[in-house]
């Protein structure tokens, strides 16, 4: 049994985008809709991982395991 490699972000990304264009045309049926959008929910959290994995890399390399939480201050 051959295990296959998840997607890096970037194609997750790329991915992601090209079932939003697909859907956004509105020319498919419910069912193809629900289709693109599981996958859609699945790349999300698939990204997520990735990028939450990536912060606590960075966190450990600059020696703080605390997560300092993002202010937004361009509202």
């Amino acid at each position: 049994m051959s295990k296959t490699t998840p997607p890096d972000l970037e194609s997750s990304l790329t991915e992601l985008n090209t079932l939003i264009e697909q859907m956004e045309k509105g020319e498919l049926s419910l069912e193809q809709s629900l289709t693109r959008f599981e996958r859609g929910v699945k790349l999300i959290k698939h990204c997520q991982k990735i990028l939450t994995d990536a912060e606590q890399k960075v966190n450990i390399l600059i020696g703080n395991d605390k997560l300092i939480p993002y202010e937004n201050n361009d509202e």
